[in-house]
């Protein structure tokens, strides 16, 4: 089982720090250090004290407010691969997916109130721990484990400001403990001068980390996590961005100057041979992600370590709200979209991992069925609950699956991204970084990867669909959509080719009318011979199995129609949400802006 971190709690007078300990063990279920107060000075004496409060601002990643289930699953959606849960207005997580979210909206508070609070956690690590005495004269072992705990802390800071400016944009940002600002009610502060500030602050914590290799396997960052940040803010910070002054979608200043450092920052990691692809993509998610086992290739770069527990405020729903039902339990929200479907080529290995046209039955731990869905209601799988040790079995709605942040298959990408715009066509270096994860999809067939472009325009086009079938479900794709600045164009097409399937317009004419799987079958098997060619069964289930809709007028009425894709997309306004009303209330200095 993967090291985790396990949180405690311990009240410092400017804010309560909650306190993890790193423990190695197959339970989760580890008992939590009781709740006392203590002051700063008595936290940051000693190494030991000062981890634990590092840790505790980890925690501020996790939990149904953070990447457990808010920030990675309800304002990622809809996008042009998948649709967040279908259905009427709510004022809560439908309306976050289709553009329809106002600044009441019941979901926006909390999860905004919590990345602030663990901006404010870091602020306190980052105050106080190069000011130990330790740091600069304790033994050669404390010194480095006191920089690895400020490297870490920057960059967790880093990480909260990314998530809160690309969903709300320019926002107020503190850089110090609340005890000791003179201002805590601050106006907003243009985004392009906080990334620039955390750009600085990640280039000296690469200086403070450590790599993979020099430290214990677990779930805290080292430094190809720190090199991977830096390389996805530079991207964010050269890319499109929702202006406060034109409500228009610009780019900044310079914005070359940003791939460069992405370029850059994506090649130390390439070149460190730290971290490489697994050679199965299944494998990746199947046996280390769901199955929660340290990856030993370093692929999975970073990712937020749950707790487990069944715990609201520090697991994880990952299988339970998304992926394939088991007894009919489990929320299955997010859509697969058929259009996402097929636009993986028939022999790529990724379909079938990101793609579930199944729900489960199950007696206690074992799969007694997969029953087939129709192709308007496949649901993603890389979380998928069958591949969770004892997810199957209904009732618990945590799993303790960690959510990847940074892949390193993710930072092949942004390499090549990067090499495209800085010498305006594709180098040998960003065909290759390319093909490697095409290489990987496809089992390691160079013959059916298809040929790179060698063009600006067409390798741009290529990155933008392989980011695509590459990290779907993963929480990347809509922010990537906004700084390329093609979102409302992507949404558009998207819902274009959905009509276009429901009517059976070419090329989706050759494509199954309906499928047949079979019954009470623990592997889900189908009747037809492909998904790409015509149904020849006709319109009556064999004898043992079941027909659903395939390729038919239902997409358009269960997306489009009942499920509200994107109804409410308004271009130069919704590519970000409001800020919580609560937050404007609370500070007079606080302005809405972008048209709410």
């Amino acid at each position: 089982m993967k090291k985790r971190i396990f949180p405690g709690m311990l009240i410092l007078p400017a804010a309560l720090l909650m306190l993890a300990a790193v423990f190695s063990s197959c339970k989760k279920y580890l008992e939590v250090e009781p709740v006392s107060s203590f002051g700063s000075d008595y936290v940051f004496s000693n190494v030991v004290n000062a981890e634990k409060a590092v840790l505790g601002t980890y925690y501020n990643l996790t939990g149904d407010q953070g990447y457990g289930i808010r920030i990675s699953m309800y304002y990622t959606y809809d996008n042009d691969l998948m649709m967040g849960q279908g259905g009427a207005a709510d004022n809560e997580r439908r309306d976050l997916a289709h553009y329809r979210a106002t600044a009441n909206n019941t979901q926006l508070a909390r999860p905004f109130n919590q990345l602030y609070e663990g901006v404010e956690k870091a602020n306190i690590c980052i105050y106080n721990i190069p000011r130990m005495d330790m740091y600069t004269n304790g033994n050669s072992s404390q010194q480095a484990d006191l920089k690895r705990l400020y490297g870490e802390s920057l960059t967790l800071r880093a990480q909260f400001y990314l998530e809160l400016i690309r969903n709300w944009g320019d926002v107020p940002a503190q850089f110090l403990p609340s005890s000791i600002e003179t201002d805590l009610f601050k106006e907003k502060m243009d985004r392009d001068s906080i990334y620039d500030r955390l750009l600085d602050d990640l280039a000296m914590a690469e200086t403070l980390v450590p790599w993979r290799s020099q430290v214990a396997k677990d779930e805290r960052i080292t430094q190809g996590a720190v090199r991977a940040l830096r390389a996805r803010i530079a991207l964010y910070r050269g890319g499109y961005s929702l202006r406060r002054g034109s409500n228009q979608m610009e780019r900044g200043s310079n914005h070359m100057a940003y791939y460069q450092i992405a370029r850059d920052e994506c090649q130390a990691i390439m070149q460190s041979n730290e971290h490489h692809l697994n050679a199965s993509y299944e494998s990746l998610f199947k046996n280390y992600v769901a199955g929660k086992q340290i990856e030993p290739n370093g692929e999975i770069i970073w990712e937020v370590a749950m707790g487990g527990g069944n715990s609201a405020s520090g697991d994880s729903k990952l299988g339970y709200y998304n992926g394939p039902r088991s007894n009919n339990n489990g929320n299955a929200a997010l859509t697969v979209l058929p259009s996402y479907f097929y636009m993986f080529d028939s022999t790529d290995t990724r379909r079938d991992v990101m793609c579930v046209p199944y729900w489960i039955t199950a007696t206690g731990t074992t799969v007694t069925a997969r029953t087939g869905r129709n192709l308007a209601t496949m649901v993603d799988g890389k979380f998928r609950r069958d591949w969770i040790p004892g997810g199957v079995v209904p009732g618990p709605q945590y799993f303790g699956v960690n959510w990847p942040l940074i892949r390193y298959a993710d930072v092949l990408l942004m390499f090549a991204e990067a090499e495209n715009e800085i010498n305006n066509g594709p180098t040998a270096a960003a065909k290759s970084a390319f093909e490697t994860v095409r290489l990987r999809a496809f089992g390691g067939n160079a013959s059916l990867i298809g040929t790179t472009p060698s063009d600006y325009t067409g390798f741009f086009n290529a990155i933008v669909k392989e980011r695509a079938l590459e990290l779907g479900g993963e929480g990347i794709r809509k922010y990537d959509l906004i700084r390329w600045n093609i979102l409302g164009q992507k949404l558009a097409e998207t819902k274009s080719t959905l009509l276009d399937m429901s009517n059976r317009v070419a090329p989706y004419d050759n494509l199954p009318d309906y499928m047949f799987y079979k019954n009470d079958s623990p592997a889900l098997t189908w009747a037809n011979a492909s998904y790409y060619s015509p149904n020849t069964l006709g319109t009556t289930a064999p004898a043992g199995y079941t027909r659903v809709d395939w390729v038919r007028s239902s997409i358009e009425s269960t997306i489009i129609t009942s499920g509200l894709y994107a109804e409410g997309f308004q271009a130069n306004k919704r590519e970000l949400l409001p800020i919580p009303q609560a937050s404007i209330d609370a500070n007079p200095r606080l302005t809405q802006d972008y048209g709410f």
